[in-house]
């Protein structure tokens, strides 16, 4: 069985959208898009290269691979452990309106079924079934503890506005950290792999 990962980039205050370009994802007025660039560093790649290495096939939301579909076939380099991975493993899109994507190696996942077909689809692997920023698909697989492991990129920088990973109303869940380390630019990277529901106490008992 394999397992199934989240990896993403947060600012300080949990915020994960449009890390990578002003015009990435601009929706609900969000103003900041870009804030990890000026923060990346080689740190921050080789951590990122780690995973993808240790990919055997992808999940995306419909977003993030319209995203990614518009750029990564046309930077097709076998020596990019990124780009020689999107491209060329298995991709399923958790949509319930894709119905003919042109990306290659993409399967459409129907969002009536998705988990179902995410436990299907991670039984028949080995390694590691890979979730990369799709929020809203992320939000919807923790609240159903489907989740194995995180990766969280946590970039020194707070904006204040925009889409959060951990929404108000999420389970209350443990988790055990299993890696950390920190990049010369401060960027915190952290794996964590849940442990069951959070526990509470008090100090005076």
């Amino acid at each position: 069985m394999g397992k199934l990962t989240l990896t993403t980039f947060l600012t300080l205050d949990g915020v994960m959208q449009a890390p990578g370009a002003p015009e990435e994802d601009p929706s609900d007025g969000f103003r900041y898009g870009g804030w990890l660039v000026p923060l990346a560093d080689e740190g921050m790649g080789g951590f990122v290269t780690e995973i993808f290495d240790r990919a055997e096939a992808f999940l995306l939301g419909r977003r993030t691979y319209e995203i990614f579909a518009s750029h990564w076939p046309h930077h097709d380099d076998p020596a990019d452990p990124v780009a020689s991975r999107l491209n060329h493993l298995p991709k399923y899109v958790a949509s319930t309106t894709l119905r003919d994507p042109a990306w290659e190696h993409t399967t459409v996942i129907d969002g009536e079924h998705l988990q179902a077909e995410v436990v299907r689809i991670k039984d028949k692997l080995e390694g590691e079934f890979q979730l990369h920023g799709s929020g809203r698909l992320a939000q919807w697989l923790l609240a159903r503890d489907l989740v194995d492991e995180l990766n969280l990129l946590v970039f020194p920088v707070f904006l204040g506005a925009g889409r959060r990973l951990f929404p108000t109303g999420g389970l209350p869940t443990s988790y055990t950290l299993t890696d950390h380390r920190t990049t010369a630019n401060g960027i915190a990277l952290h794996t964590y792999r849940p442990t069951g529901r959070a526990s509470f106490g008090s100090f005076a008992d």
